[in-house]
């Protein structure tokens, strides 16, 4: 099983002439913990869930720039991208950019978005939900042929794109990995099963339904149902024991979700820190059911 690291929050002692030195110091952890994945949220304002809208919130390509230089073997990506909030060829640079730097550690993890304060705040194009999965599936089609060998136009309803040229290409073969993140059945975890090498579920999502949705949309599609990674976001409860983490995982394994990505209160924390270098090497035992 595999273990990542989000960091949603970038509020610590010290303001903001504090944040570049605990990201580093979270990025670091990671890395030195022996982690797969490091997560960034794609968001503007803070979300909800993690604080106020007013709380700092770093720009996701260029915090995972950053870690790219102050680490050697995580991969990068972001939980995930609002695929409104940028031009599907400039996103395909910046990751394709990402992946370069980092030796081929990048990931592509994007969804349709949802969070529209912050869309309206900055002015971004934040259309119905219905255009935004239309838009979703056009950036997932140009992306892979940004990463094909195909330097051709592209037509769709929403994004013309004279020429796919894409130089220097991604290092990663045959690409970047593609997640896309939530639990929608219609739509989603169809776009997952047509498009994707990863899904991300929610903590608290029913796991053997979701994942019966993807494998039936597999099916219909012809593509095998193992070739998807399954990943799941977790938060760690302040006080959680790393046994209490094991064994978290080890039944979200048996489910069959390959990949756990923990959020913690403060990622920058040594107790936080700590109790990833401790949950690492227990969790790689893990085998997920279906592996």
């Amino acid at each position: 099983m595999k273990l990542g690291l989000t960091c949603p929050r970038f509020s610590w002692p010290g303001g903001d002439t504090a944040i570049a030195g605990k990201f580093a110091a979270v990025a670091r952890g990671a890395d030195e913990a022996g982690l797969h994945s490091l997560w960034v949220m794609d968001h503007h304002f803070q979300i909800p869930n993690f604080g106020a809208a007013e709380d700092p919130m770093l720009e996701a390509y260029t915090a995972l720039a950053y870690a790219a230089a102050l680490t050697s073997r995580v991969t990068l990506g972001t939980l995930v991208t609002g695929a409104t909030y940028r031009e599907p060829g400039m996103l395909v640079k910046q990751v394709t950019t990402l992946d370069t730097l980092s030796g081929g550690r990048a990931v592509l993890g994007i969804g349709a978005g949802w969070y529209e304060q912050e869309a309206r705040g900055l002015g971004f194009r934040f259309p119905p939900l219905a255009e935004r999965f239309e838009r979703l599936e056009e950036t997932l089609q140009i992306a892979r042929q940004m990463w094909s060998d195909e330097d051709k136009p592209y037509q769709g309803r929403h994004h013309t794109l004279e020429r796919t040229l894409n130089s220097p290409q991604a290092l990663s073969r045959p690409h970047p990995p593609i997640l896309v993140g939530g639990s929608g059945e219609k739509k989603t975890l169809r776009l997952v099963a047509e498009y994707a090498d990863a899904c991300n579920l929610l903590f608290g999502a029913d796991v053997p339904h979701k994942l019966g949705v993807l494998r039936a949309h597999c099916e219909r599609l012809g593509r095998p149902f193992e070739a998807i990674e399954k990943t799941l976001h977790m938060r760690v409860a302040d006080g959680q024991s790393v046994d209490e983490s094991v064994q978290r995982c080890g039944e979200l394994a048996a489910l069959g979700v390959d990949h756990v990505i923990v959020a913690f209160g403060d990622a920058a924390a040594d107790t936080s820190l700590a109790h990833l270098a401790a949950l690492a090497p227990q969790v790689s035992l893990i085998t997920p059911a279906g592996r």
